[in-house]
């Protein structure tokens, strides 16, 4: 039996400081014999002459297809105009990047790639949603995307649930870790008063709870790590690292006595599924989050979670009178391997009927 071909069509390359759920899938179905694709959103003219991208960004990215070591094939298109106003299609890149056009399944999260021919690249089309798009271009491409696929496979309960009843197969895979990757070496003893943060640094980040956790532990340090810069003056005791390689993060969090999740009231949060929660807790941190309808308190593993600013301190509190390092929070990060999660997915696409 010939090995799988799968395309993922994906939000975020994998040529930056992040990994997203896409990046991840993408490595283990190679390492588990697929023949996989990775295409993420086009990198257009416009985006470079704004500087929404700046030189040293685009200098990183590759100008056609590109093979890693797990074997993914990555794909940053380029354009002129963005996506979608534009004359952007997938089939045409990979027809142009001397790529086969059919695939056994197809998985997008980016709605921006989506134009009607996405369908004839394969019989088994799968929408893997992993925000929330209320309303929009996002919204309206969405709804076709929902309208043309297979099957729905959601990364948390309520972003499946934000988009209604469907009449398709559907399944929630939240995101999961590297768990051996993030893993604390032996020896690694009790850690200093130090909490961090590393992600996106965008509207979904609560700059004012941050502020105010430094204000009030002044004995804290705070680290945080992302690209982009505060807002306002932050106290002398946050510092901000700016963007980190990758495989730079396990040793800054093995440092960490406590991982940050400070999501602001974005309505986007609700349905989050942050891979952070794990990684923070796979390299033994306890976990403070601002609690979702995804993200619940679990003291036992220590994650603790407030619902405003009133009980924002008292989490933190918590979070670092919790035993360091957090081996309860190791055992069970173990148990949200991407091995796991990406067999559930392959067997869900690939058990989809045909079309």
């Amino acid at each position: 039996m010939s090995a799988p071909r799968i395309l993922l069509l994906s939000h975020s390359h994998a040529f930056g400081p992040f990994r997203v759920g896409s990046h991840h899938y993408a490595r283990t179905l190679a390492e588990s014999g697929a023949d996989v694709v990775h295409l993420s959103t086009p990198v257009s003219a416009a985006h470079r002459v704004t500087g929404r991208i700046d030189r040293a960004t685009l200098a990183t990215l590759p100008r056609g297809p590109v093979r890693d070591a797990a074997g993914v094939t990555h794909l940053v298109p380029r354009t002129l105009v963005p996506v979608p106003y534009g004359r952007f299609r997938v089939d045409r890149a990979l027809r142009r990047h001397g790529i086969a056009e059919r695939f056994d399944a197809v998985l997008i999260d980016q709605p921006l790639l989506w134009h009607d021919s996405v369908r004839s690249l394969t019989e088994r089309l799968v929408y893997r949603p992993t925000d929330m798009y209320p309303d929009g271009v996002k919204h309206g491409l969405q709804e076709r995307i929902i309208a043309a696929a297979d099957g729905v496979l959601a990364t948390s309960s309520a972003v499946l649930d934000a988009l209604g009843d469907l009449r398709v197969p559907t399944l929630v895979i939240e995101n999961g870790v590297d768990a051996d990757r993030f893993a604390a070496p032996q020896g690694n003893g009790v850690r200093e008063a130090l909490c961090v943060y590393v992600g996106a640094l965008d509207g979904r980040f609560d700059w004012e709870q941050l502020g105010a956790w430094g204000r009030g532990h002044p004995d804290v340090r705070f680290v945080v790590a992302g690209p982009g810069a505060a807002p306002a003056v932050l106290p002398s005791n946050v510092e901000m690292l700016g963007a980190i390689a990758y495989d730079q993060l396990p040793a800054l969090l093995h440092r960490a006595r406590v991982g940050l999740l400070p999501l602001s009231d974005d309505p986007l949060n609700e349905g989050r599924s942050p891979m952070k929660l794990y990684e923070y807790l796979a390299a033994g941190t306890a976990v403070v989050t601002r609690e979702t309808p995804v993200l619940h308190a679990d003291a036992e593993s220590g994650v603790y979670t407030y619902r405003d600013t009133g009980d924002a301190d008292a989490a933190l509190r918590s979070a670092l009178a919790h035993p360091s390092p957090n081996a309860a929070g190791v055992r069970r990060a173990a148990y949200e391997g991407w091995g796991a999660k990406t067999a559930q997915l392959q067997r869900f696409a690939l058990g989809l009927a045909p079309r």
